[in-house]
């Protein structure tokens, strides 16, 4: 079920109406009514995944619960091991096993031994990546003392499979989020506002600015070879539009709707393109992953190569970078992705006389940012959009040839004969813009609690809404679905 769909529309209202004007009194009975709406949303796509996600429940459920009473250290790591075996075993199995196995082909076939193709037509569920990161987190943070298991079966399992965030995001932690299941909830008109302008903001980006673009995006990549230099730098920019407005945009629907039934998640975005550098980048964007890799796959490794001073924390950050890459999708494509990043890391890391992060806490800090420094700001936008070629493309080679055709078309003074976008594109990217950098001090784009004037509140809404009627692309899944 799609946050932009009409399923989804009326969906909402009977879960809204039925946890606030029915069950308002009975908390259990609320969390009850989450954990069958959020199956309900999940099986709305394919109920025979409900399986995983209710294995991967019970699984680490049970395991939280022996850790936290074992006292013998390593029984308590094979419990631990137990979680990350399962978890990474279904997300190896349904997002990796064709690619590992046609990559092991590949490898023996360059060397002369000819080894025929085998693979498997394994449908990869939706969420499978966010919702079994989020459920070994917990596993993890037991192991580590930082919290204690829950003995209340429908709390965890409602926390694993919160509908809000259950298909991409955030990716919550069970410190922040598991805890709002056991105190009581009470109707916040304000927050139920705040949530409805977040979510309004959201479907503003999504179906007004990433749906428009999808079009332009998809005839550029498709058809690269046809068109001038300045028209393929220009599609990458377009998708780095595209790809922040869609998946923005769900975590803004994301959060809104969390709001509506009482619940605070975790920021998510934090204006990414105003960065001025790109480990600036990663404290902005999918902060819910980054602040993930950098608490259980980062500072590990940086642990246990200290030793190798910077050197080590380079390839603790090279590391990291490679795995996130790996995360977002079976293709060399998405590595290489990764290892860019990790790449424009070496600047930062052999200029700083301490460094221990690539990330920070998902906690909403006030941006500095300012106009002098937007030639950084245009720096780091394009070396991320340099990046997003491989990670647009389909695969390795097609990232390759995307690069070359830019080359050969400056080479050939092939640049200025520029394919444009629709003038929706054109007008509405600068508008979002425009918000975001009056509005970077805020939660997001449409935080207009500060205005007074209810008249005037009032005719924005009005607009956004007309807007996205009038201006809205036809709908269309997410991007972050696929991972």
């Amino acid at each position: 079920m799609l946050f932009n769909s009409i399923d989804f529309f009326i969906f909402l209202p009977i879960v809204f109406v039925l946890y606030w004007m029915v069950l308002n009194k009975h908390l259990r009975m609320q969390n009850v009514l989450l954990l069958i709406a959020s199956y309900i949303f999940y099986g709305w796509w394919d109920w025979r995944f409900l399986s995983l996600i209710l294995m991967s429940t019970v699984v680490d459920y049970f395991v939280g619960l022996q850790i936290y009473k074992t006292e013998n250290s390593s029984t308590r790591k094979r419990w631990l091991w137990l979680s990350i075996g399962f978890n990474l075993g279904l997300l190896g199995f349904f997002k990796y096993f064709n690619f590992f196995i046609e990559s092991w082909i590949d490898a023996f076939n360059s060397i002369g031994y000819n080894m025929d193709y085998y693979s498997l037509n394994i449908i990869l569920p939706v969420g499978i990546s966010f919702y079994t990161f989020q459920t070994m987190s917990y596993s993890l943070d037991i192991s580590k003392n930082k919290i204690k298991p829950t003995k209340d079966f429908i709390a965890f399992a409602t926390f694993v499979s919160f509908f809000p965030q259950l298909v991409a995001g955030p990716i919550e932690r069970a410190s922040n989020l598991l805890p709002q299941f056991f105190k009581r909830r009470n109707f916040d008109y304000i927050m139920a506002v705040d949530g409805s302008r977040q979510i309004l903001w959201g479907l503003f980006k999504k179906i007004v600015i990433a749906d428009n673009c999808a079009s332009y995006v998809n005839d550029v990549f498709q058809n690269y070879s046809e068109y001038s230099a300045g028209t393929l730098v220009l599609g990458v920019a377009v998708f780095a539009f595209q790809i922040y407005a869609d998946f923005s945009g769900y975590t803004d629907i994301a959060i809104g709707v969390a709001k509506l039934f009482g619940f605070q998640f975790k920021r998510n975005f934090n204006y990414p393109y105003f960065s001025t550098n790109i480990s600036d980048f990663w404290k902005r964007w999918h902060i819910s992953l980054s602040s993930w890799l950098n608490d259980y796959l980062f500072t590990p490794l940086a642990i246990d190569l200290r030793n190798y001073k910077k050197y080590g924390i380079f390839s603790a950050v090279f590391i990291t970078f490679l795995i996130s890459g790996l995360w977002h999708g079976a293709g060399w494509n998405y590595i290489v992705w990764g290892g860019l990043h990790g790449l424009f890391y070496i600047p930062i890391i052999f200029s700083k006389k301490r460094f221990s992060s690539i990330s920070t806490s998902n906690i909403v800090t006030k941006n500095n940012v300012s106009y002098n420094q937007i030639p950084k700001m245009l720096l780091t936008f394009t070396m991320v959009c340099f990046t997003y070629i491989f990670f647009r493309s389909i695969n390795l080679s097609e990232a390759i040839n995307y690069n070359v055709a830019i080359s050969e078309g400056i080479i050939n003074n092939n640049i200025f004969n520029i394919n444009l976008p629709d003038i929706r594109i054109i007008l509405f990217i600068p508008c979002l813009i425009l918000v975001e950098w009056i509005q970077r001090d805020k939660e997001f784009g449409m935080d207009l609690k500060a205005i007074n004037y209810i008249a005037f509140r009032w005719f924005i809404y009005i607009l956004v809404i007309a807007i996205i009627i009038i201006f809205g692309a036809k709908s269309q899944s997410f991007i972050y679905f696929q991972f």
